[in-house]
């Protein structure tokens, strides 16, 4: 069932969450006042797929000098000439997997989100994939595969996960993919939880569950 604008009714929490979450619901991180970070954006677009309501993501290739195997969002650093981050999300989340942009209805942005280690603030993008239209990798030399995680799955407690790395840094995780041996970690990861968390749609899950992350995520440089 959808509004009388047309936005789905399952999706109207998101929107309306939005509005009222803060950093601080989002990160311990945000960018410090004065700050010259560089900008970027990342689009958290929502669908209605083959298995029902669903998320965008993206899989770096296995072969990527720096986070190998990563599932994140569509997005990146802001150009000069993107008109701010919902276009700068927009635009990449088409160089990445082809996304029609003009499909997309942009429903809300979240709180700017700082990663310290490489100084970069991002602003997340919530779309409506309004008009579906095909999504593929359009450059395999850095983008694996292009996936529609439903978000039945997300919420699936026996998907839930602590993920630890080498280093000692532990993160809220998924296990995603047709045979969940994708692991989803990091800002990503942390970015869906909290917003899961805010909307009241977090199931209770064993947070002593643990997954290391495959070998081939650990092969690139970290920053």
């Amino acid at each position: 069932m959808s509004d009388p604008a047309g936005l789905p009714g399952w999706l109207e929490p998101v929107r309306e969450g939005a509005r009222t979450i803060t950093a601080d619901d989002l990160t311990r991180f945000v960018p410090p006042e004065g700050s010259d970070a560089r900008q970027g954006a990342v689009l958290m677009l929502f669908g209605e797929g083959p298995a029902g309501p669903d998320l965008l993501l993206t899989e770096r290739n296995h072969q990527m000098r720096s986070h190998p195997g990563q599932l994140s969002f569509p997005g990146g650093s802001m150009d000069p000439g993107d008109d701010g981050p919902v276009a700068a999300a927009l635009r990449e989340a088409y160089e990445e997997t082809g996304l029609d942009p003009a499909g997309v209805e942009v429903i809300g942005t979240l709180p700017q989100l700082w990663l310290p280690p490489s100084n970069f603030a991002v602003t997340p993008v919530l779309g409506w994939w309004r008009v579906e239209s095909p999504v593929s990798p359009t450059s395999p030399e850095e983008v694996e595969q292009v996936l529609r995680v439903p978000l039945a799955e997300l919420l699936d407690p026996t998907h839930r996960v602590t993920v630890t790395h080498p280093s000692g840094y532990r993160s809220p995780g998924f296990l995603v993919g047709a045979e969940h041996d994708l692991v989803l970690w990091g800002f990503t990861a942390g970015i869906i939880t909290r917003l899961f968390d805010h909307l009241g749609w977090t199931r209770p899950w064993d947070e002593t569950a643990e997954a290391e992350l495959p070998a081939y995520m650990l092969s690139g440089r970290r920053g």
